[in-house]
């Protein structure tokens, strides 16, 4: 006699690994309907999310937290948040490590580790972006657990509007798991479309090293054609066209499209700029040239547009915020931090207006939180993102945004 409970919404319990954009937006997502417990070792973004309050901004995430009735709890105790999950999400961070030309797996592998200890036959769902082939070796190493990967394809500051409208979902599974293991995936699939707004959402189950692939190469994409519009912005610059004009012409073919296509100092953030490396990198000795050219073009991009401030001979260099969009809290990688470095090593003194700052300087520049000092104080204010605050001094904001949007 079977005396197996079959899942419902009421006995499921989810753990969330890691409780970053991606984390938490699949956190807050996932407990619309199921028990979902919310893991980090950060003792101070844990009690602020017990607290109602969102690490990371996200005005969904934020007005979700406050208003809605979610199943969600948030701790530090790893190993009690594994135990009975029917899932364990792993969304902890994988930086690139310059020194070893390749992600940094180590949060992803220690929490694979402790869960094989508190439980051994648990199924579980990485959501952090690793390198090809990565998931293939942890099955190898642990295989009493069901290790599966899903790709993630979220905007900073839009995570859980993107869970809840997803483009598609995506599940890289071993051909050889067996059915139990693909009708998990499989469930954990229907479980992410149930708990989303959008219908009909595209849906794939593929091998994990070519998930893992789908990242990667969907993100260095992305790269590529920030990379290409700025190219064409360059260009403009260069002979005295007008970049929006030629920019129109271009994507009104519907073969490319009217998205995506707003110049800036070039790409950075979270992924673009680890992702495209850690693809080129798993080229090896591949032949490629397009994916080392992103990289090579996005670094070129920035020496351009700061050698076109400099021949400005400032005496001030004013840098409007240092985060890459318009609603983010996030400056990791963030293109303008390469221009104000390049301004920086010709001598021109710099001052940062930047509110998500508590030092007083940045770099060995002056921080001011006063915009209007900021303003008076600038005779270059760069800006990669406009900003409607700064209309009464346009007339010394550098920005190559065009149709101000992110």
């Amino acid at each position: 006699m079977n005396n197996r409970i079959e899942p419902s919404e009421d006995n499921i319990k989810i753990a969330v690994i890691g409780i970053g954009y991606v984390g938490l937006s699949n956190a807050v997502l996932l407990a619309q309907k199921y028990n979902v417990v919310a893991v980090d070792i950060n003792h101070e973004r844990v009690a602020m999310l017990q607290r109602k309050q969102s690490p990371i901004a996200d005005k969904d995430i934020e007005e979700w937290l406050w208003n809605k009735p979610l199943k969600l709890e948030f701790t530090t105790d790893l190993t009690g948040a594994v135990q009975g999950a029917e899932y364990v999400i792993i969304s902890t961070p994988t930086d690139y490590d310059p020194n070893n030309n390749y992600f940094n797996t180590e949060s992803v592998e220690s929490v694979i580790a402790e869960t094989a200890k508190a439980a051994p036959y648990s199924t579980v769902i990485i959501k952090s972006t690793i390198p090809v082939g990565f998931t293939d070796k942890l099955l190898d190493q642990y295989p009493n657990l069901n290790i599966m990967f899903f790709p993630e394809f979220l905007r900073e500051g839009k995570a859980l509007y993107d869970c809840l409208y997803p483009s598609r979902i995506i599940a890289g599974v071993a051909a050889d798991a067996g059915e139990e293991v693909i009708a998990k995936a499989a469930f954990f699939s229907k479980i992410l479309q149930e708990c989303a707004l959008k219908e009909d959402i595209p849906q794939l189950i593929i091998s994990p090293a070519e998930a893992e692939a789908v990242k990667l190469f969907a993100n260095t994409y992305l790269a590529l054609r920030i990379s290409f519009f700025n190219e064409l912005d360059t260009y403009a610059l260069e002979h005295g066209l007008v970049t929006a004009n030629i920019i129109k012409g271009v994507s009104l073919d519907p073969r490319i499209g009217d998205h995506y296509n707003n110049p800036s100092f070039g790409y950075g953030g979270y992924c673009l700029p680890k992702d495209t490396k850690q693809l080129l990198a798993n080229y090896k000795n591949i032949p490629n040239s397009i994916i080392s050219g992103v990289i090579e073009s996005n670094s070129m991009r920035k020496d351009y547009i700061a050698e076109k401030i400099i021949e400005k001979n400032p005496k001030v260099v004013g840098i409007y915020r240092l985060t890459m969009k318009t609603a983010s809290d996030n400056f990791r990688q963030s293109s303008v931090l390469g221009i104000m470095k390049r301004i920086s090593a010709k001598g021109i003194p710099i001052i940062v207006y930047e509110p998500k700052l508590s030092d007083d300087s940045f770099f060995n520049a002056r921080v001011i939180r006063d915009l209007e000092l900021f303003k008076e104080k600038s005779e270059i204010i760069v800006a990669n993102r406009h900003d409607d605050r700064l209309n009464d001094v346009l007339y010394k904001v550098f920005t190559r945004d065009i149709y101000f949007r992110d």
